[in-house]
This record gives structure tokens, C-alpha cells and sequence, in this order.
């Protein structure tokens, strides 16, 4: 099944749990769900601020 913004939202606020429990200070992705899966990467972007804005998490977001 292809991702919905809800499922994404729901899978980084799993990944914020588990780098706030684990001490994960940093992270790197390619632009998730943006490929074959069809998402908008403003709106994936949007989210990625909003579910890690109150860390210290650091994002790195590579793209080809």
C-alpha cells in the first residue's frame, strides 16, 4: 500500500519515540515517501518540522 500523510506523520512521530528513548541526535533520509510512493515533499517537509520542531534532533535530508 502507498503512504497517506496520516501513515507518514504516525511513522516519524514512532521514529521521534525511538530517538528520544535511544539518544538519537542525529538522522539522515532521503526525501521519504516523495518517489514512487507520490507524496508532495512540501507536505512531507511540513510534517518532518512539525513532529521533530521541539528537539534537538538534527535532520538530513539527501536527495539524488
Amino acid at each position: 500500500h502507498k503512504p497517506t500523510y496520516e501513515n507518514m506523520r504516525k511513522s516519524l512521530e514512532a521514529m521521534k519515540t525511538h530517538c528520544l528513548h535511544n539518544g538519537v541526535t542525529d538522522i539522515s533520509m532521503p526525501r521519504i515517501g516523495c518517489g514512487l510512493d507520490g507524496l508532495e515533499w512540501e507536505k512531507v517537509s511540513a510534517i518532518l518540522g512539525e513532529v521533530f520542531e521541539n528537539t534537538d534532533i538534527k535532520i538530513t535530508v539527501y536527495s539524488l
